[in-house]
């Protein structure tokens, strides 16, 4: 394993074990930063760690980030092994976005997307700040294109990105110079292929899953580790307060249903 000094950036991945998360991971090891992966799945997050070991420093970690003391103490043991904190990634999330129709969503259901996707999303900034303005470090949140284009049945997702989204620009705000933050919201990318090991599955698609994207193809969850890879780097220290799309221009598509 690479050893690493005591200036190495430390970054912090939510929800790192899987998809999106795990290249994110990869991404950063690559970019020479300490990584801690830290998912409510800790078997996919050993498996992460264990996967991308010989790229650099690499924890697994525990964490449910809807749970405040949870979070608080994983905080605690980042600073306490590290001494730092530069880049937090709030990737974590319910990823399935179909409920109920509205008149059955339960109130249960609801809550818990929000708990996840909006509320994990406050609790780790929250904590996590005091040490990033420390080091002028960055936030970089997931939110998706449903927070503006959505089907059916998606309320409780949608809602709950749509609230990341807002919540990036007002912690831009209130951070100003000293903490940098930006959103990134994916549009369809294909994850089966990225998952722990028990659940991992080859996707199959068509020629019109290709076709509905402009660029040809559904997205890799390498095109969002790159930007979050950007993000987390001075190079884009003149940015915040931003949510860079990442669908492979189905957002701006006009699109007509054949007749």
């Amino acid at each position: 394993m690479t050893q690493h000094s005591k200036s190495s950036k430390v970054a912090l991945v939510t929800g790192g074990g899987q998809g999106i998360g795990r290249a994110i991971c990869r991404g950063l090891l690559n970019q020479g930063m300490i990584v801690i992966c830290a998912d409510i799945d800790l078997e996919a997050a050993d498996e992460t760690a264990s996967l991308y070991q010989d790229l650099g420093t690499i924890k697994a970690h525990s964490l449910d980030v809807s749970d405040e003391p949870v979070v608080q103490g994983c905080i605690q043991e980042i600073i306490g092994e590290f001494g730092r904190l530069d880049v937090l990634v709030n990737n974590a999330g319910l990823s399935t976005p179909f409920n109920d129709p509205i008149e059955d969503l339960s109130l249960e259901d609801w809550q818990r997307y929000l708990d996840v996707n909006l509320t994990g999303v406050f609790l780790v900034s929250k904590h996590a700040v005091p040490y990033l303005r420390e080091q002028q470090g960055s936030i970089i949140n997931i939110g998706s294109t449903r927070a503006s284009q959505s089907e059916r049945d998606t309320e409780a997702y949608a809602a709950s990105k749509g609230g990341v989204i807002s919540l990036t620009h007002a912690l831009a705000i209130s951070l100003g110079s000293e903490v940098r933050v930006n959103c990134i919201s994916p549009g369809w990318i294909e994850v089966g292929d990225w998952q722990k090991a028990r659940t991992r599955i080859e996707p199959i698609h068509s020629p019109s899953d290709l076709a509905q994207h402009p660029v040809g193809r559904i997205g890799k969850p390498d095109d969002v580790a790159y930007m979050v890879c950007y993000l987390a780097t001075d190079v884009a220290g003149f940015i915040t307060g931003q949510n860079f799309v990442v669908d492979g221009g189905m957002g701006v598509k006009m699109a007509y249903n054949d007749s």
